[in-house]
């Protein structure tokens, strides 16, 4: 009998009830009763670990299992194993499941996640694949669910080729996974359309459901949308992938993992612009759970993009602090390197930037082919281009690519070291010729030799590649490499050059198909030949009444100036200056112009002008105008010009000049 008079079969029946009713914490209540009575009973231990399980209390489970962990035994492993990983144990969890004495169902359901969350992907879809063989009941569908989720993450993480396992895409918890390995495989497009399809299918599933409202909906497409944004920012279409970032942080999901991605992905975009915007989402990559949500590498990229929005905001210490703390937590990996380089160079320390370069790559000669690169654009920016070839030819993965060759054979030019750029043709070729004789790449590559060559007047060299290229299998029909190589033989060696010259074929067997006459006449020719000039008597007489007919080209009249005179003869020297005409006498001094309008008003010049014995009749002119008539008289009275008057001012009144200040002797002054 129970405290209380209650009987423990009373008990019993309250705690089945309470648990087929889902009530744990009334069932607690009465197992507590139970474990009053007898405190090692196993039955009602383990009853107690389930409601607590079930209520959410995972750390007081693991405490009462590790209380009565003699009692309990193994009776509660599976428990114990979902407390650890529910409390983000996950490595305990791992070994609490492999000390099983028995691998059920459900411990292997456990361990497939837990593998999940190690990321130990191989050895996850082994589990999966297993579970989904050998069992049959209505968690079936999650499993598959479960085992797409790890051939994305295989996709995206570890860029493994996807295996077809034969999974449906009937719900679109499935479609999404699918959508995500099509990512990891670049296949953005397919990724996108297979996205849109699990947007249709969770609308469709919701829909039936009266109590899901449209938020629901949306906050449940939320990690669909974070998705098709990412897919279009991955395809450089970064003012969709922003608004749709920002819906979904609008939507504030549940989520903390998801809030954290789409947070730093919109940091992404906005670089080392609108940072205040970039300050305030960082703050929800640090929110509370975050690291048990995301894989390794999405940690990784986050605290990246946290050091460099710290160089953007100038915070040189914090940027610091951070890079050092990532490369002792990655120190293989270039990018904290990198990172502290950039902010080196932001502080002009480009020698410090470089040694710290050269001290990564000695420690790290796997992953040095990057940071050479970032060398010898350091060494470019100092001016010390020299350096920069030696950096670049040091590098083995890229020496004798052709875009490598073209980069140090243009910097040798410019430094008109022209030895060591005929040296970097010379080791192009021999390991094409090598690794792959005859290809593309090599051909190409002899075939630049050459022209550099010649170019750079090493003719005997130029020879050499050029016989090279000739007598190869695929160009011994090479007219341009044999033009050119009779071309370089005139240079050196007139005999050969015309022995050579045989091999040309005819003019007759070269046919172009070229139209001169429209080639001309095309756009952007510096020539027009002139079309030839009709013979007299070629045209044929033409029918009477349809001759051709000529457009008149109106003559327009010149301009006569204002004072010509028909009657008059033009001067003939009209066209010469004043002081080139045989008439000119030069200028008369000592006599005053006429003051015309000035004076008091009303007075004219009639006076002067009767006085002036010059204008007088009697007087013959001094010397005669070509063209005048010899019996000429004076001008009419008509023809005289009248005398102009001044404007009388408002007032009425005549103006009057001020008087001038006179000069006073002495030094200078007024």
């Amino acid at each position: 009998m129970a405290s209380g008079g209650v009987s423990v079969a009373s008990l019993w029946t309250e705690v089945n009830r309470c648990g087929q009713n889902g009530d744990y914490t009334r069932a607690l209540k009465a197992l507590t009763k139970i474990l009053h009575e007898n405190r090692d009973d196993v039955t009602a231990l383990h009853c107690k670990v389930v409601c607590l399980i079930q209520n959410g209390s995972f750390k007081e489970a693991l405490n009462v299992m590790n209380t009565y962990s003699k009692v309990l035994g193994s009776e509660v492993v599976f428990e114990k194993a979902y407390c650890e990983y529910r409390l983000n144990r996950v490595e305990s969890s791992l070994k609490t499941i492999e000390s099983a004495p028995e691998q059920t169902d459900k411990l292997k359901e456990l361990y497939g996640q837990v593998l999940y969350r190690l990321e130990r992907y191989n050895e996850c879809k082994t589990i999966y694949t297993d579970l989904i063989r050998n069992s049959q009941d209505e968690y079936e569908e999650e499993r598959k669910t479960n085992l797409a989720a790890v051939v994305a993450a295989m996709s995206q993480w570890e860029k493994a080729q996807m295996e077809d396992l034969g999974l449906p895409e009937s719900t679109y918890e499935l479609c999404y996974n699918a959508a995500c390995a099509l990512i990891g495989q670049g296949k953005l497009t397919e990724a996108l359309n297979k996205l849109q399809q699990a947007e249709e299918l969770c609308r469709v599933s919701l829909a039936d459901d009266s109590d899901v409202t449209e938020e629901d909906i949306q906050s449940e497409l939320a990690v669909i949308h974070s998705q098709m944004a990412y897919i279009m920012h991955l395809q450089g279409r970064t003012d969709e992938a922003l608004q749709l970032y920002n819906q979904v942080i609008k939507l504030k999901p549940s989520d903390v993992g998801l809030l954290a991605v789409t947070a730093n992905n919109i940091i992404t975009i906005n670089k080392d612009q609108n940072v205040f915007d970039s300050k305030k989402k960082v703050k929800l990559t640090n929110a509370e759970g975050v690291e048990y949500k995301l894989a390794k590498k999405q940690l990784q990229a986050i605290d990246f993009n946290k050091a460099l929005l710290a160089m953007y905001t100038n915070q040189a210490d914090q940027c610091r602090k951070l890079s050092s703390s990532l490369q002792a937590q990655n120190p293989g990996h270039p990018r904290p390197v990198l990172i502290q380089v950039a902010q080196l160079c932001r502080e002009k320390q480009h020698s410090r930037a470089i040694e710290l370069l050269q001290q990564f790559s000695d420690q790290n000669p796997e992953s040095a082919s990057g940071i050479k690169l970032t060398m010898a654009q350091l060494y470019l920016v100092q001016g010390h281009v020299t350096k920069a070839c030696d950096v670049l030819r040091s590098i083995e993965e890229f020496k004798h690519k052709p875009g490598m060759v073209s980069a140090l054979v243009t910097m040798y030019s410019h430094e008109e070291d022209i030895d060591s750029a005929i040296d970097v043709f010379k080791q192009a070729i021999e390991h094409y010729l090598s690794e792959q004789p005859g290809s593309a790449t090599h051909l190409a590559l002899v075939r630049e030799a050459a022209n550099f060559k010649l170019k750079y007047g090493r003719k005997k060299e130029a020879i050499s590649d050029l016989e090279q290229l000739r007598f190869h299998v695929q160009n011994t029909k090479d007219i341009h490499t044999l033009a050119q190589l009779i071309s370089a033989y005139s240079l050196v060696d007139t005999d050969k050059a015309k022995s050579l010259s045989k091999h040309l074929p005819s003019a007759d067997t070269m046919s172009f198909n070229v139209d001169v006459d429209e080639l001309e006449n095309s756009h952007g020719a510096t020539y027009v030949r002139k079309k030839a000039a009709k013979v007299v008597g070629e045209n044929l007489p033409k029918e009477q009444g349809h001759g051709e007919i000529k457009k008149k080209r109106k003559k327009k009249k010149g301009k006569l100036p204002k004072n010509y005179d028909p009657k008059t003869t033009p001067d003939p020297e009209r066209w010469l200056p004043m002081k080139e005409r045989s008439y000119y006498r030069g200028k008369k001094k000592g006599k005053k112009k006429e003051q015309i309008g000035k004076g008091t008003q009303g007075a004219t010049a009639g006076a002067s002008a009767e006085l002036d014995a010059s204008k007088t009749a009697s007087s013959p002119p001094t010397s005669p105008r070509p063209g005048s008539a010899s019996g000429s008289s004076t001008a009419p009275a008509s023809s005289v010009v009248p005398p102009r008057q001044q404007k009388p001012s408002s007032s009425g009144a005549t103006r009057k000049k001020a008087p001038q200040k006179k000069k006073k002797g002495g030094k200078g002054g007024w």
